[in-house]
């Protein structure tokens, strides 16, 4: 059994859902939270019994709000919309996006402005808690009114219907709840709309993309101080009076990261009497400031990303203290489509200049070492090509960089004619981070080779860490070999962070915030 966390109406860390993403908690409502639900729930039942029309209690949706629902076909109205809106296509959302979906849902309705009945909100804490995870189909939603069509094939789920993966099976709803040993819900009132509307998808979708890339960044810094030394770099640009004069905090960090990194190192000893260059290399030499740039990038998308995961966004919104019905926009997803597109271009430029460090290792020229980092250059390749792939990765990801948040399309006869586009900006990002990860595996690879290269010098005690890690997977390059199996395993330790692991907690900690 996993241990619980508690989903509060607001003030939810981001550690949490991060908890709640690996499956590591399975979430329940704080106790202050049923009293606000049930509140909510009173209110509407009281509108709808009530003569006014009130948009999406007793009434169509969206271009169809002007047409009156009788009383009697209220609870049919709900299982409708769930039905007709379940026209989700593609591949199904993976599992740690799906847990957080369910999650983020759950924290929406805990503030008891969307008026469900409280059975609705058990009935989610009882799939997080047995892990039974509804098939959403990942493509159909344009960001606005909400992710309607994959939050409809999560309510089907909770009706009964749709389809669920629970205990390794993929089932009907029904099956899967009864096997659980759970029943559907009879939706009310308004509760169809409450569960269909909302940002909860795209939100789950940026918030695992967040996560993925901080060890994937972190290990770039890791690698980049490799690198710097692989090419016989100066540190200097990293001293912390040049980063003081700017002022940014990305920047400070990040450049104090790779002094650490590289402290005592005999390659960085042997160079510093004598040695013609001046300045090194953009990619050496301002890595904390593009680096650093992304990483307060990073921060603000953190910001908005947090504070989505605890708003509400459905829409109409319940207030029980006046027991009005509020119609509204907050189902529109704008913050999370500019903080989906913020991270997309941070994971890009963290590519690009990786890649230019790729390039760099493999130039004599520049660095002294043999062409391609393998000894007899032109019998051997060595890694000729995987600096090619970097570069195929890193155009990849500039291409998918375009943003996506400033694309919008009627829908709904034009009732619904100005939309975020936040799924796809947020879909798009996990498979950025796989490539950027691939990227720092093949600097790693190269990195490393030239540290040994640079033998009998050896590299400062941290990167030897890296080295070692690296190593542990990877022997040297000595002949010609296929490099893919090689750039995969590396790649395995760029993503489960063990070679974000050489670096302390407490620099981790200064990197990533109070998130662990």
């Amino acid at each position: 059994m996993s241990p619980r966390g508690t989903i509060r109406a607001g003030g939810n860390p981001l550690s949490l859902w991060r908890a709640v993403r690996s499956g590591e908690v399975r979430p329940r409502l704080a106790a202050e939270c049923w009293p606000l639900i049930e509140a909510g729930y009173r209110a509407v039942l009281a509108a709808a019994a009530g003569e006014r029309a009130v948009y999406g209690l007793n009434t169509g949706f969206g271009k169809l709000a002007l047409v009156r629902v009788p009383a009697d076909r209220l609870a049919e109205l709900q299982i409708n919309l769930v039905r007709s809106h379940q026209a989700g296509v593609g591949e199904p959302l993976c599992a740690p996006v799906v847990r957080l979906a369910l999650a983020l849902k759950l924290a929406s309705l805990a503030h008891g402005a969307s008026g469900v009945q409280p059975a609705v909100c058990r009935l989610l804490e009882a799939m997080l808690e047995r892990d039974l995870l509804p098939v959403i189909p990942a493509q159909g939603s344009v960001g606005a009114s909400g992710d309607l069509a994959p939050l409809a094939h999560l309510a089907a789920v909770l009706i009964g219907e749709g389809e669920a993966r629970f205990a390794g099976e993929r089932l009907p709803g029904a099956v899967a709840l009864a096997r659980a040993g759970l029943a559907p819900v009879t939706l009310g009132p308004k509760e169809g709309l409450a569960l269909l509307n909302g940002t909860q998808i795209s939100t789950a979708l940026a918030l695992d993309a967040l996560f993925a890339l901080e060890p994937v960044f972190a290990a770039g810094l890791v690698v980049g101080a490799a690198s710097v030394d692989a090419a016989t770099g100066s540190d200097t640009p990293f001293d912390p009076r040049i980063q003081a004069l700017r002022g940014h905090p990305g920047q400070i960090a990040v450049a104090a990261v790779l002094r650490a990194l590289m402290a005592g190192s005999a390659i960085r000893r042997s160079h510093l009497e004598g040695d013609p260059r001046v300045q090194d290399p953009y990619c050496l030499r301002c890595q904390p400031q593009v680096a650093g740039a992304c990483l307060d990038l990073l921060h603000q998308v953190a910001a908005t990303l947090e504070r989505e995961a605890d708003g509400v966004t459905d829409n109409p919104l319940v207030f029980p203290d006046s027991g009005e019905v509020l119609s509204g926009g907050n189902f529109h997803a704008e913050p999370v489509a500019f903080a989906a597109d913020q991270m997309a271009l941070a994971i890009a430029e963290l590519g690009n200049i990786a890649q230019r460090r790729c390039a760099l290792l493999c130039d004599p020229a520049r660095t002294g070492l043999p062409a391609f980092l393998v000894r007899e250059p032109g019998l051997r390749s060595g890694f000729m090509v995987a600096e090619i792939a970097s570069a195929a990765l890193a155009s990849e990801n500039r291409q998918k960089a375009a943003p996506a948040s400033i694309d919008t399309i009627p829908t709904s006869i034009d009732q619904e004619d100005h939309v975020s586009m936040a799924a796809h900006a947020a879909r798009r990002l996990v498979p950025m981070v796989d490539n950027l990860a691939r990227i720092v595996a093949i600097e790693a690879l190269m990195a490393a080779q030239g540290i040994e290269l640079r033998a009998p010098l050896e590299t400062s005690p941290r990167l030897r860490l890296f080295l070692e890690a690296v190593r542990a997977v990877v022997p040297a390059l000595h002949e010609d070999r296929p490099l893919s199996p090689d750039i995969e395993a590396v790649t395995r330790l760029v993503r489960d962070g063990t070679i974000a692991a050489v670096l302390e907690a407490e620099e981790r900690a200064t990197l990533f915030g109070a998130r662990p």
